[in-house]
């Protein structure tokens, strides 16, 4: 499958924007910079976002861009397609000239593994990926207040 950087970039930067836009509009310098993403890059992927309206562009001092949509209604899939991602696991681009002028033997694998994936991303909403995030954030809290005790609670137990 080709999905190259361009596919996760933009899946990546979307999901910084969903997480942070409740704050008002969000910067692609400050994307740029939490996410270790080029600002030009992301101005060309941002564009090809805001042309498939998924998202909305705020100008003037506290600008940014915002979702022009809720998060549940964005899938995986709509932004790879939005940023012209191919995902594609055929060595031909689904030309069937895989062997010069010929399919090749496995060509209907591929065509079905492509189907399948982009099955998948189409069910994959970025609510789901926000609310992934937002359960790794808590149980990282949680592992740190754990840890942090856990000493507290070993002097305590050897004091009695």
């Amino acid at each position: 499958m080709r999905l190259t950087t361009k596919g996760r970039f933009a899946v990546t930067a979307m999901l910084d924007l969903a997480m942070r836009e409740e704050g008002g509009p969000v910067t692609l310098a400050g994307i740029s910079e939490r996410q270790s993403i080029s600002l030009s890059y992301l101005e060309q992927l941002f564009g090809k976002l805001r042309r498939a309206e998924l998202v909305d562009s705020v100008r003037g001092p506290g600008g940014g861009y915002t979702l022009a949509k809720e998060t549940h209604e964005i899938t995986v899939a709509d932004i790879i397609v939005a940023v012209d991602e191919p995902v594609d696991a055929t060595q031909c681009g689904g030309r069937e000239n895989c062997r010069g002028s010929q399919r090749c033997m496995t060509h209907d694998l591929w065509t079905n593994l492509n189907v399948t994936i982009f099955d998948y991303l189409s069910k994959v909403s970025l609510a789901s990926l926000v609310a992934e995030q937002h359960a790794k954030e808590t149980s990282v809290v949680q592992d740190k207040r754990d840890s942090c005790s856990t000493p507290h609670l070993a002097a305590a137990s050897r004091a009695l």
